[in-house]
């Protein structure tokens, strides 16, 4: 077999419907389109969500919720994460060196998720209510992250 040979499929090629030539091909006077109206006439067409002038209904229901501008560059860290790892000392280098997340988070995050029974201390990175009780009562401490810069707009 050769570039030269390959051919599609018998039956998956099927040459385009031509419209508008005569009564014998079924698409002849009209051409599928209908009677008169908008979408009769050439270029006649309205834009997506169009409801002929009544306020369309993604305008007509409320605004909810947002879409966080941190949320790809902060990591989540499971308790059950910081478990296996071998260093007793974590901060983001540490995390990242691990892989226990991805090289291009600028943040991290520990939840309470899993156990913790060996003493970490937590640098620079933040912890849930729930996690740093847990990071405490199993002998560890959290030192406090220095809070952000304000984004420059």
């Amino acid at each position: 077999m050769r570039l030269n040979d390959i051919k599609p499929a018998p039956g998956a090629k099927s040459s385009r419907r031509r419209v508008g030539r005569g009564i014998g091909s079924g698409l002849g006077k009209t051409a599928g389109r209908g009677h008169k109206g908008q979408k009769a006439r050439s270029g006649g067409y309205h834009k997506i969500g169009f409801e002929g002038g009544q306020m369309p209904l993604h305008r007509r229901l409320p605004k909810r919720g947002f879409t966080s501008l941190t949320r790809d560059t902060t990591a989540e860290v499971r308790l059950s994460e910081l478990e296996r790892m071998s260093a007793s000392e974590i901060d983001l280098a540490a995390l990242k060196a691990e892989g226990v997340v991805s090289h291009r988070a600028q943040a991290a995050k520990v939840i309470l998720s899993g156990k913790l029974a060996r003493k970490v201390t937590l640098k620079g990175v933040r912890a849930t209510k729930g996690a740093r009780a847990a990071i405490e009562s199993a002998g560890g401490k959290v030192e406090d992250a220095p809070a952000p810069a304000p984004a420059a707009a």
